[in-house]
């Protein structure tokens, strides 16, 4: 438990009553904030940098504290260190201007309780590329909060297996358009008062260390945003701003951008049409930039109170997505990798963009969200996957500062090391101290994956796929082979010739990448583990357990120390 003086400016506040459970004050100043290393960006808090080992839970989970207290000592067990969890505009502000905190102190006050870090996800305008967690002062007044519309072959999603009707003209659906100003500035006044509210109650202690602001933005159903004042903004000229952003970066624009933008003869000025051809493209092009404005305006609000990092998420599509009717994925407009660009013009004030992959290519959509300088934070992923061997992968590999897997409600308290992250603590001194300077990398190996060659300090590892131990069937007959997970490994050049390589299912052979001797061969090898930081070796390998100094095979997840030489 951390030992603090928590300071509260209202007496009546319900974090007063655990003053003295935290750590010692640290300095006002001292709030979480991000902080570059080499070509890596760290999430800095309490002055050190701080790896999430994080989850997050179910909706609305937070919104009950019976409901959410027997969840805190199982989430402990299985080693995390940071817990997303939502919280509910309508909930915090059931009338407008009256606020509400008793839930979300009571959150952080367990949470603080229990040793955790919060991420914060600020469920208001949109939620999944619609708007349910509005108030009801906003739901039902949509004359000043108007709804977005659309139109097309898509239509509303069925209530209890209803028959569709089909769509002849506009409709107005349940999500609260980008073009409301006073949509937006109600959205904005809420979450600087949340985080007034934060900064009382926990801005010495630091258990919130990051606000989600909105989650997955985007229009469900069709591609733009069909309403009169949206249709009046595309057909009147791109702002400049934008233009000017694009003439700036014109070299390193993200790739589909660049190629939009360059097959329309790259022109600075025009309607959106003139400036971006016509097109799906431009229709999402179009949707980003004003969501963009939006969320942008509701973190300068927030910021402005307590400027901890303040980050967005998008679900893990490109332009030219499906899109759904109305429910589940295909999103027009959110933060999604090829429009990173398009939010970065228009809201320079968040921080990241954050990833939520549940894609059989997690590889891939690892590399698109880490693209161009964006640091990555895996907000959610799915929790049927290899989520030791994507932690490893995605701290080794990309420097991430977060990896989270979803709806750890229901899967905390049946394996307690179902994350690996009693693994990844161990290594997490290791990792931070090497992130950004190019002595780490990883692999993530599917079934049919060639090797990989990575380069790690001094020499290139050349990184298969290896046999794993087959469980025997009752009687000693061999068992059906089970479905293999994926091959994962990080590796971490502790010295000129020293490593450390954690994870299960590779084999690794080494060549030198630095002048001198042209062959290397393995002298140490060690399996062990970290405690309380200091290495403790365990059982000392040689002959068929590293094909006579040859290669190094890691069989079961496991930490191995190993060191290389040189010869001719």
């Amino acid at each position: 438990m951390r030992l603090r003086t928590l300071f509260c400016a209202t007496l009546a506040c319900p974090l007063a009553l655990i003053a003295g459970q935290g750590q010692t004050a640290t300095a006002a100043s001292d709030i979480p904030h991000l902080r570059k290393q080499g070509t890596a960006t760290q999430l800095i808090v309490d002055g050190k940098p701080f790896l999430a080992l994080a989850g997050e839970l179910r909706n609305n989970s937070a919104t009950s504290i019976e409901y959410i207290r027997p969840i805190w000592p199982k989430i402990v067990q299985s080693k995390l260190n940071t817990v997303l969890t939502g919280v509910s505009w309508a909930q915090i502000e059931p009338a407008e201007g009256k606020f509400d905190f008793s839930v979300l102190d009571a959150v952080i006050r367990d949470a603080r309780t229990h040793n955790l870090r919060l991420v914060l996800l600020w469920f208001a305008t949109w939620k999944n590329g619609l708007s349910s967690y509005p108030p009801d002062w906003v739901k039902r007044d949509f004359e000043r909060f108007p709804r977005a519309q659309m139109v097309g072959d898509n239509t509303p999603w069925p209530v209890f297996g209803a028959p569709r009707t089909p769509v002849t003209g506009p409709l107005s659906i349940e999500l609260l358009s980008p073009f409301g100003d006073a949509t937006r500035d109600a959205d904005a006044r809420a979450l600087a008062a949340m985080m007034r509210h934060i900064k009382a109650v926990d801005g010495q202690q630091h258990t919130v260390i990051m606000i989600q602001v909105e989650n997955e933005v985007g229009m469900q159903g069709d591609t733009r945003d069909r309403s009169p004042l949206a249709n009046k903004a595309f057909e009147g000229p791109v702002p400049k701003e934008l233009t000017d952003y694009l003439q700036q970066h014109k070299e390193t624009l993200i790739p589909v951008l660049g190629r939009i933008w360059g097959a329309a003869g790259f022109r600075t000025s025009g309607t959106w049409e003139e400036v971006f051809g016509r097109g799906r493209p431009t229709d999402e092009i179009f949707m980003a930039w004003y969501f963009a404005r939006y969320v942008n305006r509701v973190v300068e609000a927030g910021k402005a109170e307590y400027p901890i990092p303040m980050i967005t998420n998008c679900p893990q599509e490109g332009f030219g997505t499906a899109l759904a009717p109305l429910r589940g994925g295909g999103q027009s407009g959110g933060p999604m990798p090829d429009a990173m660009d398009v939010w970065r013009a228009g809201a320079p004030r968040i921080d990241l963009f954050a990833a939520d992959i549940y894609s059989p290519d997690f590889v891939g959509f690892c590399a698109r969200y880490a693209q161009s300088g964006n640091p990555l934070f895996i907000a959610e992923t799915g929790g049927g996957q290899d989520l030791t061997g994507e932690a490893l992968y995605v701290f080794g590999r990309h420097d991430a500062m977060a990896f989270s897997p979803f709806g750890i409600d229901n899967m905390v308290g049946k394996d307690p090391d179902q994350f690996g992250y009693d693994l990844v603590s161990q290594l997490a001194p290791l990792i931070l101290k090497h992130q950004g300077d190019g002595t780490m990398s990883a692999v993530l190996l599917g079934p049919s994956d060639p090797p990989r060659k990575v380069a790690v300090g001094n020499y290139t590892l050349l990184v298969g796929a290896s046999s794993r131990p087959r469980p025997a069937a009752p009687g000693g007959a061999p068992s059906p082979q089970p479905a293999q997970p994926p091959a994962a490994a990080i590796f971490i050049a502790a010295g000129p010739d020293e490593y450390f390589a954690a994870g299960s299912g590779v084999s690794v052979v080494f060549s030198p990448n630095t002048p001198g001797p042209p062959l290397a061969g393995l002298a140490t090898v060690e399996e062990g583990k970290f405690v309380d930081g200091r290495w403790v070796p365990g059982r000392r390998l040689a002959g068929d357990d590293d094909a006579q100094g040859q290669s190094l095979t890691l069989r079961t997840m496991g930490i191995q120390r190993f060191t290389l030489y040189r010869f001719r």
